[in-house]
Protein backbone atom coordinates (compact mmCIF):
# COMPACT_ATOMS: atom_id res chain seq x y z
CA UNK A 1 0.00 0.00 0.00
CA UNK A 2 1.62 3.73 -0.99
CA UNK A 3 1.63 5.98 1.61
CA UNK A 4 0.31 9.47 1.37
CA UNK A 5 1.89 12.17 1.14
CA UNK A 6 0.80 16.01 1.44
CA UNK A 7 1.38 18.24 -1.82
CA UNK A 8 1.26 21.23 0.24
CA UNK A 9 4.36 22.32 2.46
CA UNK A 10 4.85 23.30 5.76
CA UNK A 11 6.19 26.72 6.63
CA UNK A 12 4.65 27.03 9.55
CA UNK A 13 7.12 25.18 11.24
CA UNK A 14 9.84 27.74 10.20
CA UNK A 15 7.90 30.93 11.21
CA UNK A 16 3.77 30.41 12.20
CA UNK A 17 1.21 32.73 10.12
CA UNK A 18 2.65 33.09 6.29
CA UNK A 19 3.25 36.66 5.68
CA UNK A 20 1.17 37.79 8.29
CA UNK A 21 3.27 36.59 10.70
CA UNK A 22 4.18 38.07 13.73
CA UNK A 23 6.81 35.67 15.27
CA UNK A 24 9.04 36.37 11.45
CA UNK A 25 8.12 40.31 11.87
CA UNK A 26 10.04 39.44 15.28
CA UNK A 27 12.72 38.15 13.63
CA UNK A 28 13.09 40.42 11.27
CA UNK A 29 13.37 43.22 13.86
CA UNK A 30 15.48 41.46 16.27
CA UNK A 31 18.26 40.51 13.19
CA UNK A 32 17.70 44.31 11.88
CA UNK A 33 19.23 45.56 15.77
CA UNK A 34 21.81 42.96 15.00
CA UNK A 35 23.06 43.95 11.86
CA UNK A 36 22.87 47.57 12.85
CA UNK A 37 24.99 47.41 15.91
CA UNK A 38 27.37 44.73 14.40
CA UNK A 39 28.50 47.52 11.71
CA UNK A 40 28.74 49.96 14.80
CA UNK A 41 31.20 47.65 16.36
CA UNK A 42 33.07 47.04 13.36
CA UNK A 43 33.41 50.75 12.09
CA UNK A 44 34.56 51.64 15.50
CA UNK A 45 36.93 48.94 16.33
CA UNK A 46 38.55 50.26 12.50
CA UNK A 47 38.19 53.89 13.79
CA UNK A 48 40.47 53.10 16.84
CA UNK A 49 43.07 50.96 14.27
CA UNK A 50 42.49 48.20 16.59
CA UNK A 51 44.32 44.99 14.24
CA UNK A 52 44.04 42.19 16.77
CA UNK A 53 43.76 39.56 14.94
CA UNK A 54 41.96 37.36 17.84
CA UNK A 55 39.32 40.28 17.86
CA UNK A 56 39.35 39.54 14.39
CA UNK A 57 38.73 36.13 14.31
CA UNK A 58 35.63 36.10 16.71
CA UNK A 59 34.17 39.08 14.56
CA UNK A 60 34.18 36.23 11.38
CA UNK A 61 32.68 33.56 13.73
CA UNK A 62 30.05 36.31 14.74
CA UNK A 63 29.55 37.03 10.65
CA UNK A 64 28.78 33.48 10.23
CA UNK A 65 26.40 32.91 12.73
CA UNK A 66 25.02 35.91 11.19
CA UNK A 67 24.68 34.71 7.96
CA UNK A 68 22.71 32.24 9.07
CA UNK A 69 19.53 33.70 10.24
CA UNK A 70 19.80 36.30 6.96
CA UNK A 71 19.53 33.43 4.74
CA UNK A 72 16.91 32.02 6.74
CA UNK A 73 14.63 35.00 6.45
CA UNK A 74 15.34 34.93 2.43
CA UNK A 75 14.53 31.38 2.25
CA UNK A 76 11.17 32.30 4.10
CA UNK A 77 10.45 35.38 1.98
CA UNK A 78 11.39 33.39 -1.35
CA UNK A 79 8.51 30.15 -0.01
CA UNK A 80 6.17 33.06 0.42
CA UNK A 81 6.15 34.88 -2.90
CA UNK A 82 6.50 31.66 -4.61
CA UNK A 83 3.19 29.89 -3.42
CA UNK A 84 1.41 32.70 -4.24
CA UNK A 85 2.64 35.48 -6.64
CA UNK A 86 -0.17 37.50 -5.20
CA UNK A 87 0.67 37.91 -1.89
CA UNK A 88 1.84 41.65 -1.89
CA UNK A 89 1.78 41.39 2.43
CA UNK A 90 5.10 38.57 1.16
CA UNK A 91 6.16 41.37 -1.42
CA UNK A 92 6.54 44.42 1.20
CA UNK A 93 8.64 41.74 3.31
CA UNK A 94 10.91 40.69 0.39
CA UNK A 95 11.93 44.01 0.32
CA UNK A 96 12.99 44.60 3.73
CA UNK A 97 14.69 41.40 3.56
CA UNK A 98 16.70 42.40 1.07
CA UNK A 99 17.33 45.57 2.94
CA UNK A 100 18.64 43.61 5.73
CA UNK A 101 21.22 41.41 3.37
CA UNK A 102 22.60 44.09 2.15
CA UNK A 103 23.23 45.38 5.37
CA UNK A 104 24.72 41.81 5.86
CA UNK A 105 27.01 42.78 2.80
CA UNK A 106 28.45 45.96 3.89
CA UNK A 107 29.48 44.23 7.18
CA UNK A 108 31.06 41.50 5.00
CA UNK A 109 32.98 44.47 3.03
CA UNK A 110 34.11 45.74 6.43
CA UNK A 111 35.71 42.36 7.41
CA UNK A 112 37.10 42.07 3.32
CA UNK A 113 38.39 45.72 4.32
CA UNK A 114 40.34 44.19 7.46
CA UNK A 115 42.16 41.06 5.58
CA UNK A 116 43.11 43.42 2.97
CA UNK A 117 44.70 45.86 5.67
CA UNK A 118 46.49 43.18 7.54
CA UNK A 119 50.04 43.57 7.15
CA UNK A 120 52.18 39.93 6.35
CA UNK A 121 52.56 39.42 9.75
CA UNK A 122 49.72 40.26 11.25
CA UNK A 123 48.07 37.80 8.39
CA UNK A 124 50.02 35.16 9.16
CA UNK A 125 49.23 35.29 12.89
CA UNK A 126 44.95 35.45 11.80
CA UNK A 127 45.29 32.33 9.62
CA UNK A 128 47.65 30.58 11.91
CA UNK A 129 44.66 30.30 14.72
CA UNK A 130 42.49 26.95 15.03
CA UNK A 131 39.04 28.41 13.77
CA UNK A 132 40.27 29.67 10.22
CA UNK A 133 42.24 27.07 9.77
CA UNK A 134 38.56 24.98 8.78
CA UNK A 135 37.92 27.90 7.12
CA UNK A 136 41.06 29.37 4.91
CA UNK A 137 40.31 28.54 1.72
CA UNK A 138 36.88 30.84 1.97
CA UNK A 139 39.04 32.87 4.02
CA UNK A 140 42.07 33.30 1.38
CA UNK A 141 39.37 34.08 -1.51
CA UNK A 142 37.53 36.90 0.40
CA UNK A 143 40.95 38.24 0.32
CA UNK A 144 42.05 37.56 -2.89
CA UNK A 145 38.02 38.37 -4.07
CA UNK A 146 38.47 41.94 -2.47
CA UNK A 147 41.49 42.56 -4.04
CA UNK A 148 39.77 43.19 -7.43
CA UNK A 149 37.04 45.25 -6.38
CA UNK A 150 36.61 48.76 -5.44
CA UNK A 151 37.63 50.47 -2.15
CA UNK A 152 34.77 49.10 0.77
CA UNK A 153 32.67 52.37 0.98
CA UNK A 154 32.25 52.61 -3.09
CA UNK A 155 31.19 48.88 -2.81
CA UNK A 156 29.12 49.36 0.32
CA UNK A 157 27.59 52.31 -1.67
CA UNK A 158 26.83 49.80 -4.78
CA UNK A 159 25.00 47.29 -2.71
CA UNK A 160 22.87 50.27 -1.31
CA UNK A 161 22.10 51.17 -4.69
CA UNK A 162 21.59 47.56 -5.65
CA UNK A 163 18.31 47.55 -3.31
CA UNK A 164 16.18 49.96 -5.35
CA UNK A 165 17.86 49.37 -8.34
CA UNK A 166 19.28 46.21 -9.80
CA UNK A 167 17.76 44.11 -7.44
CA UNK A 168 14.38 45.82 -8.19
CA UNK A 169 14.00 45.20 -11.83
CA UNK A 170 14.37 42.06 -11.17
CA UNK A 171 11.15 42.48 -8.46
CA UNK A 172 9.68 44.37 -11.59
CA UNK A 173 9.75 41.05 -13.69
CA UNK A 174 8.70 38.81 -11.51
CA UNK A 175 5.54 41.34 -10.67
CA UNK A 176 4.88 40.79 -14.42
CA UNK A 177 5.12 37.51 -14.21
CA UNK A 178 2.67 37.08 -11.27
CA UNK A 179 -0.01 38.56 -13.39
CA UNK A 180 0.47 37.10 -16.83
CA UNK A 181 -2.19 34.65 -17.89
CA UNK A 182 -2.44 32.57 -20.91
CA UNK A 183 -5.55 32.02 -22.26
CA UNK A 184 -6.52 28.27 -23.65
CA UNK A 185 -8.74 26.85 -25.85
CA UNK A 186 -9.18 23.41 -24.38
CA UNK A 187 -12.24 21.02 -24.92
CA UNK A 188 -14.38 24.06 -25.97
CA UNK A 189 -13.53 26.54 -23.10
CA UNK A 190 -11.36 29.06 -22.39
CA UNK A 191 -9.04 28.66 -19.77
CA UNK A 192 -6.70 31.41 -18.18
CA UNK A 193 -3.65 29.42 -16.94
CA UNK A 194 -0.71 30.70 -15.24
CA UNK A 195 2.57 30.30 -16.78
CA UNK A 196 4.03 27.70 -14.65
CA UNK A 197 0.39 25.59 -15.97
CA UNK A 198 0.66 26.36 -19.70
CA UNK A 199 4.25 25.56 -19.43
CA UNK A 200 3.37 22.26 -18.17
CA UNK A 201 1.01 21.90 -21.03
CA UNK A 202 3.70 21.92 -23.54
CA UNK A 203 4.35 18.30 -22.88
CA UNK A 204 0.67 17.31 -24.11
CA UNK A 205 0.24 14.43 -26.33
CA UNK A 206 -1.80 16.17 -28.50
CA UNK A 207 0.50 17.98 -30.85
CA UNK A 208 -2.45 20.21 -31.86
CA UNK A 209 -2.45 21.40 -28.08
CA UNK A 210 1.43 21.87 -27.83
CA UNK A 211 1.43 24.20 -31.13
CA UNK A 212 -1.77 26.12 -29.77
CA UNK A 213 -0.46 26.51 -26.01
CA UNK A 214 3.01 27.35 -27.48
CA UNK A 215 1.74 30.00 -29.51
CA UNK A 216 -0.76 31.44 -26.89
CA UNK A 217 2.64 31.34 -24.67
CA UNK A 218 4.35 33.02 -27.23
CA UNK A 219 1.69 36.02 -27.51
CA UNK A 220 1.56 36.30 -23.59
CA UNK A 221 5.34 37.71 -23.83
CA UNK A 222 4.90 39.61 -26.65
CA UNK A 223 2.08 41.52 -25.52
CA UNK A 224 4.81 42.47 -21.96
CA UNK A 225 7.73 42.30 -24.47
CA UNK A 226 8.21 46.31 -24.00
CA UNK A 227 8.10 45.71 -20.30
CA UNK A 228 10.70 42.83 -20.34
CA UNK A 229 13.05 44.19 -22.74
CA UNK A 230 13.29 47.10 -19.92
CA UNK A 231 13.99 44.95 -17.13
CA UNK A 232 16.60 43.03 -19.31
CA UNK A 233 17.96 45.93 -20.46
CA UNK A 234 18.72 47.61 -16.99
CA UNK A 235 19.57 44.52 -14.80
CA UNK A 236 22.50 44.17 -17.94
CA UNK A 237 23.24 47.72 -17.75
CA UNK A 238 23.55 47.78 -13.62
CA UNK A 239 25.98 44.83 -14.35
CA UNK A 240 27.92 46.28 -17.06
CA UNK A 241 28.30 49.55 -15.17
CA UNK A 242 29.58 48.26 -12.05
CA UNK A 243 32.18 46.12 -14.03
CA UNK A 244 33.32 48.74 -15.73
CA UNK A 245 34.00 50.88 -12.28
CA UNK A 246 35.98 47.95 -11.03
CA UNK A 247 37.79 47.75 -14.19
CA UNK A 248 36.52 43.96 -14.95
CA UNK A 249 36.36 44.18 -19.22
CA UNK A 250 34.97 40.21 -19.41
CA UNK A 251 31.39 40.19 -18.67
CA UNK A 252 32.33 35.77 -17.75
CA UNK A 253 34.82 36.97 -14.79
CA UNK A 254 31.97 37.27 -12.23
CA UNK A 255 29.92 34.12 -13.06
CA UNK A 256 33.44 32.60 -13.25
CA UNK A 257 34.55 33.44 -10.42
CA UNK A 258 30.97 32.56 -8.65
CA UNK A 259 31.44 29.08 -9.75
CA UNK A 260 35.26 28.73 -8.40
CA UNK A 261 35.80 27.96 -11.98
CA UNK A 262 38.72 28.57 -14.80
CA UNK A 263 37.97 30.17 -17.93
CA UNK A 264 39.91 27.05 -19.79
CA UNK A 265 37.46 24.79 -17.86
CA UNK A 266 34.97 26.66 -19.68
CA UNK A 267 35.62 27.09 -23.04
CA UNK A 268 37.12 22.70 -23.02
CA UNK A 269 33.47 21.32 -21.55
CA UNK A 270 31.15 23.79 -24.62
CA UNK A 271 34.07 22.51 -27.09
CA UNK A 272 33.63 18.86 -26.18
CA UNK A 273 29.39 19.01 -26.48
CA UNK A 274 29.84 20.61 -29.58
CA UNK A 275 31.91 17.90 -31.34
CA UNK A 276 29.26 15.90 -30.13
CA UNK A 277 26.07 17.85 -31.01
CA UNK A 278 25.56 15.67 -34.61
CA UNK A 279 24.94 12.45 -32.65
CA UNK A 280 22.14 14.22 -30.30
CA UNK A 281 20.63 16.08 -33.63
CA UNK A 282 20.08 11.95 -34.92
CA UNK A 283 18.55 11.33 -31.94
CA UNK A 284 15.88 14.77 -32.51
CA UNK A 285 15.47 13.24 -36.10
CA UNK A 286 14.34 10.19 -35.11
CA UNK A 287 12.16 11.51 -32.44
CA UNK A 288 10.63 13.74 -35.06
CA UNK A 289 10.08 10.27 -37.26
CA UNK A 290 8.24 8.94 -34.58
CA UNK A 291 5.91 12.03 -33.93
CA UNK A 292 5.07 11.68 -37.73
CA UNK A 293 6.26 14.92 -38.85
CA UNK A 294 9.30 16.35 -40.88
CA UNK A 295 11.30 18.29 -38.05
CA UNK A 296 10.61 18.93 -34.15
CA UNK A 297 9.49 22.27 -32.73
CA UNK A 298 10.29 23.77 -29.92
CA UNK A 299 6.93 22.39 -28.82
CA UNK A 300 7.82 19.07 -29.67
CA UNK A 301 11.00 18.67 -27.88
CA UNK A 302 9.92 17.55 -24.51
CA UNK A 303 6.43 15.62 -26.30
CA UNK A 304 5.66 12.11 -25.20
CA UNK A 305 6.69 9.49 -27.87
CA UNK A 306 3.71 7.21 -26.67
CA UNK A 307 0.04 8.03 -26.36
CA UNK A 308 -0.38 5.70 -23.47
CA UNK A 309 1.84 7.76 -21.30
CA UNK A 310 0.45 7.13 -17.76
CA UNK A 311 0.18 9.99 -14.85
CA UNK A 312 2.41 9.15 -12.10
CA UNK A 313 0.41 10.12 -8.71
CA UNK A 314 2.70 12.20 -6.36
CA UNK A 315 2.33 9.58 -3.39
CA UNK A 316 3.71 7.14 -6.05
CA UNK A 317 6.77 9.86 -6.97
CA UNK A 318 7.58 9.43 -3.42
CA UNK A 319 7.73 5.89 -3.35
CA UNK A 320 10.09 5.71 -6.28
CA UNK A 321 12.49 8.04 -5.52
CA UNK A 322 13.11 6.79 -1.65
CA UNK A 323 13.33 3.38 -2.64
CA UNK A 324 15.62 4.25 -5.16
CA UNK A 325 17.96 7.08 -3.09
CA UNK A 326 18.18 3.91 -0.68
CA UNK A 327 19.62 1.23 -3.11
CA UNK A 328 22.28 3.73 -3.54
CA UNK A 329 22.22 4.85 0.15
CA UNK A 330 20.31 4.17 3.41
CA UNK A 331 21.13 7.41 4.31
CA UNK A 332 19.99 9.31 0.78
CA UNK A 333 16.74 7.41 1.17
CA UNK A 334 16.12 8.31 4.83
CA UNK A 335 16.46 11.90 4.03
CA UNK A 336 13.96 11.71 1.12
CA UNK A 337 11.36 10.08 3.32
CA UNK A 338 11.85 12.47 6.06
CA UNK A 339 11.29 15.41 3.66
CA UNK A 340 8.22 13.81 2.46
CA UNK A 341 6.95 12.89 5.62
CA UNK A 342 7.48 16.45 7.25
CA UNK A 343 6.10 18.13 4.39
CA UNK A 344 9.04 19.84 2.97
CA UNK A 345 7.61 19.93 -0.84
CA UNK A 346 4.95 22.39 -2.15
CA UNK A 347 4.20 20.34 -5.44
CA UNK A 348 -0.04 21.35 -5.79
CA UNK A 349 -0.92 22.01 -8.79
CA UNK A 350 -2.86 24.96 -8.41
CA UNK A 351 -3.37 28.53 -9.98
CA UNK A 352 -1.00 31.65 -8.11
CA UNK A 353 2.18 29.55 -8.29
CA UNK A 354 5.37 31.24 -10.32
CA UNK A 355 6.86 29.00 -12.71
CA UNK A 356 9.53 26.61 -12.38
CA UNK A 357 11.09 24.05 -9.39
CA UNK A 358 13.58 25.28 -6.78
CA UNK A 359 14.97 24.21 -3.49
CA UNK A 360 15.91 26.26 -0.62
CA UNK A 361 17.72 25.90 2.31
CA UNK A 362 17.03 27.32 6.14
CA UNK A 363 19.86 27.64 7.08
CA UNK A 364 19.21 28.30 11.00
CA UNK A 365 16.64 25.69 11.32
CA UNK A 366 18.77 22.92 8.98
CA UNK A 367 15.74 22.04 7.13
CA UNK A 368 15.34 22.52 2.95
CA UNK A 369 11.90 23.61 0.78
CA UNK A 370 11.35 22.08 -2.45
CA UNK A 371 9.09 24.02 -4.59
CA UNK A 372 7.29 22.58 -8.07
CA UNK A 373 3.86 22.32 -9.61
CA UNK A 374 3.68 18.46 -10.25
CA UNK A 375 1.22 17.33 -12.75
CA UNK A 376 2.12 13.79 -12.72
CA UNK A 377 4.65 13.59 -15.42
CA UNK A 378 7.60 11.87 -15.78
CA UNK A 379 9.43 14.82 -16.24
CA UNK A 380 7.84 16.41 -12.87
CA UNK A 381 9.05 12.86 -11.17
CA UNK A 382 12.88 13.82 -12.65
CA UNK A 383 12.30 17.42 -11.24
CA UNK A 384 11.18 16.23 -7.38
CA UNK A 385 13.88 14.08 -7.58
CA UNK A 386 16.20 16.27 -8.70
CA UNK A 387 15.20 19.41 -5.86
CA UNK A 388 15.57 17.09 -3.52
CA UNK A 389 19.15 15.92 -4.48
CA UNK A 390 19.83 20.02 -3.42
CA UNK A 391 18.19 19.05 -0.30
CA UNK A 392 20.04 16.03 0.22
CA UNK A 393 23.54 18.39 -0.68
CA UNK A 394 22.84 20.66 1.99
CA UNK A 395 21.64 18.04 4.64
CA UNK A 396 24.95 16.81 4.37
CA UNK A 397 27.09 20.02 4.89
CA UNK A 398 25.06 21.31 7.62
CA UNK A 399 27.47 21.03 10.35
CA UNK A 400 30.41 22.66 8.52
CA UNK A 401 30.98 26.86 9.17
CA UNK A 402 28.53 28.63 7.59
CA UNK A 403 31.50 30.23 5.29
CA UNK A 404 32.23 26.45 3.85
CA UNK A 405 28.71 25.67 2.91
CA UNK A 406 28.69 28.26 0.53
CA UNK A 407 29.11 25.69 -3.03
CA UNK A 408 28.68 27.56 -6.22
CA UNK A 409 25.83 27.18 -8.28
CA UNK A 410 27.82 24.80 -10.70
CA UNK A 411 28.64 21.90 -8.29
CA UNK A 412 24.91 22.69 -6.91
CA UNK A 413 24.03 21.17 -9.53
CA UNK A 414 25.93 17.93 -9.09
CA UNK A 415 23.91 15.88 -6.23
CA UNK A 416 20.68 16.78 -8.40
CA UNK A 417 21.14 15.38 -11.13
CA UNK A 418 23.10 12.41 -9.35
CA UNK A 419 19.19 12.12 -7.88
CA UNK A 420 18.00 12.63 -11.13
CA UNK A 421 19.41 10.24 -12.91
CA UNK A 422 19.64 7.51 -10.02
CA UNK A 423 15.26 7.35 -10.61
CA UNK A 424 15.25 7.56 -14.28
CA UNK A 425 17.83 4.48 -14.70
CA UNK A 426 16.09 3.02 -12.07
CA UNK A 427 12.47 3.27 -13.88
CA UNK A 428 14.26 2.25 -17.20
CA UNK A 429 15.30 -0.76 -15.69
CA UNK A 430 11.48 -1.61 -14.46
CA UNK A 431 10.10 -0.86 -17.66
CA UNK A 432 7.63 -3.61 -18.82
CA UNK A 433 7.56 -2.74 -22.23
CA UNK A 434 10.18 -1.82 -24.77
CA UNK A 435 7.02 1.62 -25.57
CA UNK A 436 7.87 2.30 -21.83
CA UNK A 437 11.04 1.80 -22.31
CA UNK A 438 11.31 3.95 -25.53
CA UNK A 439 8.97 6.98 -23.60
CA UNK A 440 11.52 6.76 -20.83
CA UNK A 441 14.78 6.57 -22.60
CA UNK A 442 13.31 9.61 -24.65
CA UNK A 443 12.69 11.48 -20.96
CA UNK A 444 16.40 10.97 -20.15
CA UNK A 445 17.86 11.74 -23.16
CA UNK A 446 15.28 14.90 -23.22
CA UNK A 447 17.69 16.50 -20.60
CA UNK A 448 20.90 15.77 -22.42
CA UNK A 449 18.88 18.18 -25.07
CA UNK A 450 18.15 20.79 -22.78
CA UNK A 451 21.50 20.66 -21.21
CA UNK A 452 23.82 20.64 -24.51
CA UNK A 453 21.57 22.81 -26.81
CA UNK A 454 18.68 24.47 -24.79
CA UNK A 455 21.40 26.04 -22.09
CA UNK A 456 23.66 26.37 -24.97
CA UNK A 457 21.35 29.09 -26.41
CA UNK A 458 20.95 30.54 -23.28
CA UNK A 459 25.27 30.77 -23.13
CA UNK A 460 24.98 32.47 -26.46
CA UNK A 461 22.16 34.42 -25.68
CA UNK A 462 23.30 36.12 -22.79
CA UNK A 463 27.11 36.55 -24.51
CA UNK A 464 25.97 38.27 -27.38
CA UNK A 465 23.34 40.45 -25.42
CA UNK A 466 25.84 41.82 -23.13
CA UNK A 467 28.24 42.72 -25.97
CA UNK A 468 25.56 44.71 -27.82
CA UNK A 469 24.36 45.93 -24.48
CA UNK A 470 27.72 48.07 -23.78
CA UNK A 471 26.77 50.48 -27.01
CA UNK A 472 22.93 51.06 -25.21
CA UNK A 473 19.97 49.30 -24.36
CA UNK A 474 18.55 46.39 -26.95
CA UNK A 475 15.31 46.81 -28.47
CA UNK A 476 12.90 43.89 -28.49
CA UNK A 477 13.26 42.87 -31.77
CA UNK A 478 16.75 42.69 -31.33
CA UNK A 479 16.29 40.53 -28.81
CA UNK A 480 14.25 38.11 -30.59
CA UNK A 481 16.62 38.02 -33.24
CA UNK A 482 19.79 37.54 -30.83
CA UNK A 483 17.86 34.98 -29.42
CA UNK A 484 16.80 33.54 -32.30
CA UNK A 485 19.76 33.18 -33.73
CA UNK A 486 21.75 31.33 -30.82
CA UNK A 487 18.62 28.65 -30.34
CA UNK A 488 19.39 28.10 -34.42
CA UNK A 489 23.22 27.77 -33.19
CA UNK A 490 22.75 25.79 -30.57
CA UNK A 491 20.23 23.21 -31.97
CA UNK A 492 22.76 22.70 -34.99
CA UNK A 493 19.29 23.88 -37.32
CA UNK A 494 17.93 21.01 -35.93
CA UNK A 495 13.72 22.25 -35.33
CA UNK A 496 11.50 24.05 -37.36
CA UNK A 497 10.43 26.40 -35.18
CA UNK A 498 12.04 28.35 -32.24
CA UNK A 499 10.71 30.54 -29.40
CA UNK A 500 12.12 33.86 -29.94
CA UNK A 501 10.67 35.38 -26.90
CA UNK A 502 12.72 33.07 -24.43
CA UNK A 503 14.60 35.54 -23.53
CA UNK A 504 11.64 37.12 -21.72
CA UNK A 505 9.93 34.09 -20.62
CA UNK A 506 13.29 32.45 -19.21
CA UNK A 507 13.33 33.68 -15.29
CA UNK A 508 16.72 32.58 -15.26
CA UNK A 509 17.61 35.80 -17.73
CA UNK A 510 15.74 37.76 -14.83
CA UNK A 511 17.73 36.70 -11.57
CA UNK A 512 19.61 39.12 -9.73
CA UNK A 513 21.27 36.92 -7.25
CA UNK A 514 23.69 35.21 -10.07
CA UNK A 515 24.66 36.51 -13.39
CA UNK A 516 24.97 33.85 -16.29
CA UNK A 517 22.30 31.69 -14.82
CA UNK A 518 22.92 29.00 -17.85
CA UNK A 519 26.42 26.72 -17.77
CA UNK A 520 26.60 26.17 -14.51
CA UNK A 521 23.60 23.54 -15.12
CA UNK A 522 25.21 22.26 -17.90
CA UNK A 523 28.17 21.93 -16.06
CA UNK A 524 26.57 19.71 -12.99
CA UNK A 525 24.99 17.75 -15.36
CA UNK A 526 28.01 16.40 -17.03
CA UNK A 527 30.23 16.51 -13.78
CA UNK A 528 27.48 14.27 -12.18
CA UNK A 529 27.37 12.26 -14.97
CA UNK A 530 31.13 11.38 -14.49
CA UNK A 531 30.34 10.88 -10.45
CA UNK A 532 27.51 8.50 -11.35
CA UNK A 533 29.39 6.43 -13.85
CA UNK A 534 31.78 5.79 -10.80
CA UNK A 535 29.28 4.70 -8.49
CA UNK A 536 27.46 2.63 -11.05
CA UNK A 537 30.67 0.92 -11.14
CA UNK A 538 31.79 0.54 -6.96
CA UNK A 539 27.88 0.16 -5.62
CA UNK A 540 27.51 1.52 -2.17
CA UNK A 541 31.12 1.50 -1.61
CA UNK A 542 30.89 4.33 -3.45
CA UNK A 543 28.77 6.38 -0.77
CA UNK A 544 30.87 7.76 1.41
CA UNK A 545 33.66 9.04 -1.53
CA UNK A 546 30.13 10.70 -2.72
CA UNK A 547 29.70 12.34 0.38
CA UNK A 548 33.64 13.83 0.74
CA UNK A 549 33.30 15.01 -3.07
CA UNK A 550 30.09 16.54 -1.66
CA UNK A 551 31.10 18.01 1.88
CA UNK A 552 34.19 19.78 -0.39
CA UNK A 553 32.24 21.91 -3.00
CA UNK A 554 32.34 24.90 -0.36
CA UNK A 555 35.85 24.85 0.13
CA UNK A 556 37.40 23.55 -3.46
CA UNK A 557 37.87 25.15 -6.61
CA UNK A 558 35.64 22.71 -9.09
CA UNK A 559 39.36 21.90 -10.56
CA UNK A 560 40.70 20.64 -7.45
CA UNK A 561 37.66 19.35 -6.55
CA UNK A 562 38.14 16.88 -9.68
CA UNK A 563 41.37 16.01 -9.09
CA UNK A 564 41.40 15.24 -5.56
CA UNK A 565 38.48 13.59 -5.66
CA UNK A 566 37.75 11.77 -9.27
CA UNK A 567 41.23 12.41 -10.46
CA UNK A 568 40.78 14.25 -13.59
CA UNK A 569 41.44 17.47 -15.19
CA UNK A 570 38.78 19.16 -16.30
CA UNK A 571 41.00 21.70 -18.44
CA UNK A 572 41.16 18.64 -20.84
CA UNK A 573 38.48 16.95 -23.30
CA UNK A 574 38.96 13.42 -21.32
CA UNK A 575 36.35 13.72 -18.55
CA UNK A 576 33.79 15.56 -20.45
CA UNK A 577 33.57 13.22 -23.16
CA UNK A 578 33.59 10.58 -20.88
CA UNK A 579 30.76 11.69 -19.41
CA UNK A 580 28.53 12.37 -22.97
CA UNK A 581 29.94 9.14 -23.82
CA UNK A 582 27.88 7.64 -21.01
CA UNK A 583 24.77 10.01 -22.48
CA UNK A 584 25.36 8.08 -25.89
CA UNK A 585 24.88 4.90 -24.48
CA UNK A 586 21.21 5.49 -23.55
CA UNK A 587 20.78 7.36 -26.86
CA UNK A 588 22.00 4.14 -28.65
CA UNK A 589 19.92 1.85 -26.66
CA UNK A 590 17.35 4.43 -27.90
CA UNK A 591 18.24 4.29 -31.60
CA UNK A 592 17.87 0.93 -31.61
CA UNK A 593 14.14 0.23 -29.96
CA UNK A 594 12.92 2.53 -32.23
CA UNK A 595 15.05 0.76 -35.47
CA UNK A 596 12.27 0.91 -38.43
CA UNK A 597 9.26 0.83 -35.92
Amino acid sequence: MTTTYHDVWDLDSIFSGGSHSQEFKGYLKSLEATLTSFQTELDDTKKANNTNTVLWVEYLERSQKISKKVREASAFISCLTAQDVTDEKAKLLGGKVKQLSSKYASIMTSIDEQLLAFSESQWQDFISQEKIQEILFNVNERREQAKEKLSADKERLIQRLSIDGYHAWGDMYNVIVGRLKVAVEENGETKHLSIGQAANKMSDKNREMRKHVFNRYEQAWEKEADLFSNTLNHLGGYRLETYAARGWEDVLKEPLQINRMKQETLHTMWETITKNKSDFVRYMERKAERLNIDKLAMYDVAAPLSQKVTSISFDKAAALIIEQFHSFSPRMGDFAKHAFENQWIEAENREGKRPGGFCTNFAESGESRIFMTYDGSASNVATLAHELGHAYHQHVMNDLPQLSQRYAMNVAETASTFAETIVADATIQQAKTDEEKIQLLDNKLNRAIAFFMNIHARFLFELRFYEERKSGPVSKGRLNEIMQDAQEEAYCDGLSEYSPHFWASKLHFHITGVPFYNFPYTFGYLFSTGIYARAQKEGQAFEKKYVDLLRDTGRLNVEELAKKHLHVDLTKPDFWQEAIDVIKKDMRTFMALTENK
